[in-house]
């Protein structure tokens, strides 16, 4: 019974020491970035009303939420995905005419199959931009993605840019019904094209509509090879959809980011809110995508408030595992010094720490014991988790400082430390 107790359920994970280290350093530089682009925090309950979530707003399906009661028989779930809380919360507290930037870093909860091998608890952390519907408010969200990427450390990644309302032009076209629809989407976001084909050829539709459903998967890379998409239909939608890619990709030229960049019109997501366009970043290391995004124009609507949004969420938790296994360091946010004392100089161990901590420079205070000295000092070097150690005698006359990588140690006079 007592080693059960150690376990956690399946889906979820104690973090500790050096992991936790790097992943909170590593939050620290995204959020750095939303706010030098001026993003203001926001928090949302870990749980909110069924409803907040429920499939006309788009969001996971009821099976993968955890659902539970309140004392008043009212469904909750736990905040599986951070979009339509931030929505509700707009519609509540900001006015019709405003443009609100906001960034946040939460936890969400989604119940995968256990055989999926995916956190049911993870830490995201992302923005959103609402209030403006013009291709430079794209552009800055993007621009942001990749500024994050690049502030955590990463060096080697792709943003996928998509817009759903080319492939929405063309159903509007088709006139699928829901069932051809559903399956459509899911035969192309897998690049399935043989299933594609099958479909298609048993529709009534022109040739030319038929010819643009079966590029859809092949459509992406380069801005120029989705260019050639415009003579594949002559939808208005469809083509106003890529005018905006055009559009965005000038915006990010300004930027100086636009080579991050790759197109695909043959991109769609699970949740349903998006509107215009959609992108996905990649990076290797990880076998999933770890930014997720895109324009979600009527979603404020169903809270009553019709407003123009687009945002992202990075998963934290996967781009910590593409940087482990990048072999990319993150430095920064362990401790800079170790106090190792004689109990005989405890008070001025104490005061020695508190000079440091005055000068925001993270102190450990550590008594010794019968433990060698190098022994302490050696485990600490091995995790990271000190520059350098300093040792006080019983005496406390003099501190000896222990370098990392030096084996031989420089003493110098306490009084040196103290001194103004």
């Amino acid at each position: 019974m007592a080693n059960k107790l150690l376990h956690t359920p399946d889906g979820v994970r104690d973090i500790y020491g050096a992991e936790c280290r790097r992943k909170s350093v590593i939050q620290d530089r995204i959020l750095k970035v939303f706010h030098l682009y001026g993003y203001e925090d926001i928090e949302t309950p870990t749980f909110e009303f069924f409803d907040i979530f429920n499939e006309s707003r788009g969001s996971v399906p009821s099976r993968e939420m955890f659902k539970f009661f309140d004392r008043d028989n009212q469904t909750l779930v736990l905040r599986p995905d951070e979009t339509p809380a931030i929505a509700r919360c707009v519609a509540k507290y900001f006015s019709e005419d405003e443009v609100v930037r906001l960034c946040y870093l939460e936890r969400t909860f989604i119940n995968n199959s256990s055989y999926q091998g995916r956190l049911k608890e993870a830490t995201q952390t992302g923005a959103e931009f609402i209030g403006d519907d013009s291709p430079q408010a794209d552009g800055e969200i993007l621009a942001m993605v990749i500024e994050a990427l690049l502030a955590a450390g990463l060096e080697e990644f792709q943003v996928e840019l998509g817009e759903v309302d080319f492939f929405k032009g063309l159903l509007e076209e088709a006139g699928m019904d829901k069932e051809q629809e559903e399956e459509l989407r899911r035969l192309i976001e897998n690049k399935n094209y043989f299933g594609v084909e099958e479909l298609v050829h048993s529709l009534p539709v022109s040739a030319e509509l038929k010819e643009g459903f079966l590029r859809l998967p092949e459509l992406f890379g380069s801005l120029e090879q989705i260019q050639e998409a415009r003579k594949l239909t002559s939808n208005q939608r469809a083509l106003k959809a890529l005018d905006r890619l055009e559009e965005v990709n000038r915006i990010l030229s300004y930027y100086g980011l636009d080579s991050y960049v790759s197109y695909d019109l043959g991109m769609l997501s699970q949740y349903q809110y998006y509107t215009g366009i959609i992108f996905k970043a990649y990076t290797y290391g990880t076998g999933d995508y770890i930014v997720n995004g895109g324009r979600y124009d009527k979603l404020l609507v169903q809270f009553g408030a019709d407003r123009p949004a687009v945002g992202f969420g990075i998963s934290v938790d996967d781009l910590l595992l593409a940087l482990s296994r990048q072999k990319i360091k993150v430095n920064g946010g362990g401790v800079n010094t170790m106090i190792l004392y004689e109990e005989e100089s405890s008070e001025k161990a104490v005061r020695l720490a508190r000079f440091f901590r005055s000068r925001d420079m993270a102190a450990r205070l550590q008594l010794r014991s019968k433990e060698r000295m190098v022994e302490a000092y050696a485990a600490s070097m091995e995790q990271g988790s000190i520059a350098n150690l300093l040792y006080l005698d019983e005496k406390g006359l003099s501190v000896r400082l222990y370098n990392a990588g030096r084996e031989e140690a420089d003493e110098i006079p306490l009084s040196e430390y103290l001194k103004d």
